[in-house]
């Protein structure tokens, strides 16, 4: 199935200061998958170094961290030449081999013209016990299909395109039926096993069966996460989350009959294997967002909506909901999908904003970065009422030329409001609104 990141790593590959690249991410999003496609499409040779399949190989890296000698050992024991820039080696499940992400840095300084990528499921908890080579390795985040892709691998990527191209006002025809799968895509996700078997079998039962499969999947990692965490904590913390996104995180929420301290540790531990990802609230909402960031006020986006619906245990009939996308679970889907598909164009780089005063409370669902201002998102199910707090943060922060309305109407602009209304679908391309 095609993915989106095969541009940037075509564009790391041709980069003149290219540095070896991190791809991180969560289990079964498709990383390997992805590299291994492009290593084979892109290079005369491809090897591919997985350290969990071949754990003997994390023993060239204990003498040293010279990257001459590594390939010359690696070479012997593989019996293949690295040669420069004509191979991409491909150190896979890397959070296995601790010295060799310290070895990236390295292979930067000393043989720039090797092509390294590297990918771990777990690689935040590897990168808690090393030094982290910053400034020698490029890092980019992979996540499970966007709305695009799963319309790619359905085989329409004629409109798949539209949607990756500035939002604009569409035919009732393509409206119609960009709505008919996105009714899919909120039920499948955008997990690849799971986006392949619904196109195999059209089944949402069959895709269920996956789903159930891949969260036992990483309940069975619980255990590795770290022996000072409480897995039955953490499980019940996993399954608050499923069912939390849009509100302001409070640990005490998130699970009874435990301390503070360890539903916090269960969260963090959660958050390091890339299960969801953190929302910070920022105010004031200026650029760069990331100066003025909360560390005690946020929410989270699970990492896929249809993994979200499996953990929320929903037995309804996607066609039953088909005419009130934004009222599923009281707008909490809509607002994840949202989420999800903004964390891909922004590179896992999403804030909101959140406003507590005396007589009333503001917040705006989420804040990007966009030709140097802040720009405030809101999700809605219709074009009147409920914009109170959009209105408030465009009149006090002047700065932002417009707000963005994503609902289930059509594309449309009210210049006197300085409001722009972007159809679901378009979610993922609101930061080309001009």
């Amino acid at each position: 199935m095609k993915r989106l990141i095969e541009q940037h790593l075509i564009n790391w590959k041709d980069g003149k200061r290219r540095k070896p690249l991190m791809i991180r991410g969560a289990r079964q999003v498709g990383k390997t998958y992805i590299v291994k496609q492009f290593g084979k499409s892109e290079y005369e040779n491809f090897v591919h170094i997985d350290f969990e399949r071949t754990p003997d190989l994390k023993k060239i890296f204990e003498k040293n961290l010279d990257p001459l000698r590594i390939v010359r050992e690696l070479e012997l024991v593989l019996g293949r030449s690295l040669t420069s820039n004509l191979t991409l080696v491909f150190f896979d499940e890397i959070q296995e081999c601790p010295k060799a992400i310290m070895a990236l840095r390295y292979f930067y300084e000393e043989l720039p013209d090797i092509h390294i990528i590297a990918a771990g499921s777990l690689l935040e908890f590897a990168l808690k016990t090393i030094s982290f080579p910053v400034g020698r390795i490029q890092v980019i985040n992979m996540f499970p299909m966007s709305f695009a892709e799963f319309l790619i691998a359905s085989g329409n990527s004629q409109v798949a395109n539209i949607l990756m191209s500035e939002p604009t006002k569409l035919s009732d025809t393509i409206h119609g039926f960009l709505n008919e799968q996105l009714y899919n895509y909120f039920y499948v996700g955008g997990m690849p096993e799971c986006v392949s078997t619904f196109i195999e079998t059209n089944s949402f039962i069959e895709v269920k069966n996956v789903q159930e499969d891949l969260l036992r999947t990483y309940r069975l990692d619980f255990p590795k996460y770290s022996p000072q965490v409480d897995r039955f904590c953490l499980d019940t913390v996993f399954s608050s989350l499923a069912s939390s996104v849009g509100k302001q995180i409070k640990y005490s929420n998130l699970a009874q009959d435990y301390s503070a301290p360890t539903i916090k540790k269960a969260f963090e531990t959660l958050e390091l294997a890339s299960l969801f990802n953190i929302i910070p609230s920022v105010n004031p909402p200026e650029v760069p967002l990331q100066a003025s960031v909360s560390r005690k006020k946020f929410k989270v986006v699970f990492l896929d909506i249809g993994l979200m619906q499996a953990l929320n245990k929903s037995q309804a009939n996607p066609y039953d909901n088909k005419h009130n996308l934004l009222g599923i679970y009281q707008g909490m889907l809509a607002e994840q999908f949202v989420g999800q598909e903004l964390l891909v164009t922004q590179n896992a780089a999403l804030y909101y904003w959140a406003r507590d005063a005396k007589s009333s409370t503001a917040e705006i669902d989420y804040l990007i970065e966009n030709n140097g201002v802040a720009v405030p998102i809101e999700v809605k199910s219709g074009r009147k009422g409920g914009l109170k707090s959009l209105h408030l943060f465009l009149e006090k922060y002047q700065k932002s030329k417009h707000g963005i309305v994503v609902s289930n109407q059509k594309f449309d602009i009210l210049e006197s409001q300085k409001l722009k209304f972007v159809p679901l679908y378009f979610a993922s391309s609101v930061s080309k609104l001009t």
